[in-house]
């Protein structure tokens, strides 16, 4: 929810919004100066676990094995579909199931 304020001793507009997600805080500073002259804005991200820990996470995950789950997931359908289409001509060309 955002929240803005103005300081009469220094004429400065201050709006703040924060949101809270599981694991990360945002919180959004616009100020602006009375004549217009200038502007800020500041966004400030805070992760739990620190964003070192959630680094180490991704260097634990191998980035080959990513890569081959990705190629098979695409590849499937049109090799099941190459397989039931090579089927002899008695049989019925049915997709089989792609559980088994």
């Amino acid at each position: 929810m955002a929240e803005r304020t103005h300081s009469r001793e220094s004429g400065i507009d201050l709006t703040n919004a924060s949101a809270r997600l599981p694991g990360l805080d945002i919180d959004i500073t616009h100020r602006q100066s009375p004549s217009g002259d200038w502007e800020q804005v500041s966004i400030d991200v805070r992760a739990t676990p620190s964003f070192e820990a959630l680094g180490r996470a991704f260097e634990a995950a191998d980035p080959f094995l990513l890569w081959v789950q990705a190629a098979r997931l695409m590849w499937t359908p049109w090799l099941l579909m190459a397989q039931s289409m090579m089927l002899p001509a008695g049989r019925p060309r049915r997709l089989p199931n792609p559980e088994r």
